[in-house]
C-alpha cells in the first residue's frame, strides 16, 4: 500500500509522511500533488471571505474545471453575493452553489433566531445552514480530496491546522496553511485580484450580516464573529 492508500486507512505515520512531503512545497506545487496523487474527485470550498480571491485563483489556474463550493446560508451581505458574481466572471468558476434545506423564512418559523441564542444557538444555526449542506456538497460530488484555503494566523483554532488531513473519509488539504498575511497581500497584488469590498470597511473576517462585525465596531478581531463566543462556524471541523 502507498502512503496514500494507507493514511486514507488511518496511519498516522503515514499522513504524517504526505504533510513532510507536503512542506517544502510551495502552495501550487502543493495543489498539484493533490490533483495527481490523491483520490478525485477534487473541489474547492470558499466562502468568497475578505481574501477569498487568493486560493480560487491559485487552484483554478491549475484546475480550470475543478468544482467550487459555496455554502449560501441566505444571510450573506450583499456586498458577498456581488463578490461571488465579480469572481464567477473574472476566474470562469466551476461554481456550485448549496444551500440549507430551510429558507431563512422557515428556519426562523421554526427555530428562532438561533444565533442570539448563545453558544448552543449558534452551534445549532451552524450545524443547520453550513456544516449539513457542505456535507451533502461533499456526498454529492463523491469528493475523495477537498481543498480550503485555510490559513493557521487567521485564528487561535487554525494555529496548528496541518498541510493535510483525513477527515470523514476523504482527504482535506491546507496548500496555504502557512502563508502569512503579507504573502497573501503581496499575492492578491502581483496577480492584481480584489479583495472582498467590505475589507476597505474595516471587516477582517466575513460571515453572515447578523453575526459579523468590523473591527471599529468590535474593537478587537477575536470579537468580530458570533459576538466573540465563536470563531469558527464548524465547516472545517475546528473548534473555537
Amino acid at each position: 500500500m502507498s502512503d496514500v492508500q494507507r493514511a486514507l486507512a488511518g496511519d498516522s505515520a503515514a499522513l504524517a509522511a504526505l504533510n513532510a512531503a507536503l512542506q517544502p512545497l510551495n502552495a501550487a506545487e502543493r495543489v498539484q500533488f493533490a490533483l495527481q496523487q490523491l483520490p478525485a474527485t477534487h473541489v474547492l470550498s470558499s466562502s468568497f471571505g475578505a481574501q477569498a480571491a487568493v486560493a480560487l485563483h491559485l487552484v483554478t489556474r491549475l484546475a480550470p474545471q475543478i468544482p467550487v463550493i459555496l455554502i449560501d446560508t441566505g444571510y450573506l451581505f450583499p456586498e458577498t453575493y456581488r463578490f461571488v458574481d465579480e469572481l464567477r466572471e473574472s476566474l470562469d468558476l466551476n461554481l456550485h452553489i448549496r444551500r440549507p434545506d430551510l429558507s431563512p423564512g422557515w428556519l426562523e418559523a421554526r427555530h428562532g433566531r438561533l444565533w442570539e441564542d448563545g453558544i448552543d444557538g449558534i452551534e445549532r444555526y451552524n450545524d443547520l445552514v453550513k456544516v449539513e449542506p457542505m456535507q451533502q456538497a461533499l456526498r454529492a460530488h463523491e469528493a475523495g480530496t477537498w481543498i480550503s484555503g485555510l490559513r493557521r494566523v487567521q485564528s487561535p483554532s487554525r494555529a496548528r491546522v496541518k498541510l493535510l488531513e483525513v477527515r470523514d473519509g476523504r482527504f482535506k488539504l491546507h496548500p496555504l496553511a502557512d502563508w502569512t498575511d503579507r504573502d497573501v497581500g503581496s499575492y492578491l497584488k502581483r496577480q492584481r485580484l480584489p479583495y472582498h469590498p467590505l475589507w476597505e470597511k474595516g471587516y477582517v473576517s466575513i460571515g453572515d450580516w447578523h453575526t459579523t462585525r468590523s473591527l471599529s465596531e468590535a474593537g478587537d478581531a477575536r470579537l468580530t464573529r458570533f459576538g466573540g463566543l465563536k470563531r469558527e462556524c464548524g465547516l472545517h471541523g475546528l473548534d473555537g
